[in-house]
């Protein structure tokens, strides 16, 4: 279901500016840090492409970002989210959605709760391809050696983030 229509809001974190991207029911369908909006638009599939853009408060979104940015990791959780994909990046992102702050998994540990142990590319994938950045965080996804990998929005910023929820 292509919203016809996507609302548009920043917010300043210590990371950089935070893009957000949502529907008219305040659904994240993107995010990132970046102030540049195509880039938020380019992370969505096409089903999901919004054919207008405006600017809003988005407030309710926006504070659970500076609530989360204040040490209130919940505060993400509660924030509803739209992605389209087939049933294991369904399955996938769900599962991010579980993942303690503090306590990352590998995409070992990430595909065995997704609930198919052994495609471990596959889990590596849905993490690739989440654009609901911070509110599905996919952040919270290592190598299997606990190494940093890669993450959409850059290394230094994941890094952030897990040192963020690890203190």
């Amino acid at each position: 279901m292509t919203p016809s229509a996507a609302l548009t809001a920043f917010v300043s974190t210590p990371d950089g500016p935070f893009g957000i991207l949502a529907t008219d029911e305040h659904e994240v369908l993107a995010s990132g840090w970046t102030d540049d909006v195509d880039a938020l638009v380019m992370r969505l599939t096409p089903t999901l492409r919004p054919t207008e853009l405006r600017e809003d408060a988005l407030a309710d979104v926006v504070a659970a970002v500076e609530r989360y940015y204040a040490g209130d990791f919940a505060a993400i959780d509660s924030v509803r989210v739209r992605q389209s994909g087939g049933p294991f990046r369904s399955v996938a992102w769900a599962a991010l959605r579980t993942i303690e702050p503090g306590h990352p998994l590998t995409y070992t540990e990430f595909a065995t709760a997704s609930g198919r142990p052994s495609a471990v590319r596959a889990a590596a994938s849905a993490c690739a391809t989440n654009a609901p950045a911070l509110f599905v965080p996919c952040h919270r996804v290592l190598r299997t050696d606990g190494t940093m990998g890669g993450f959409a929005w850059g290394v230094p910023v994941k890094r952030s983030l897990l040192a963020r929820e690890a203190a």
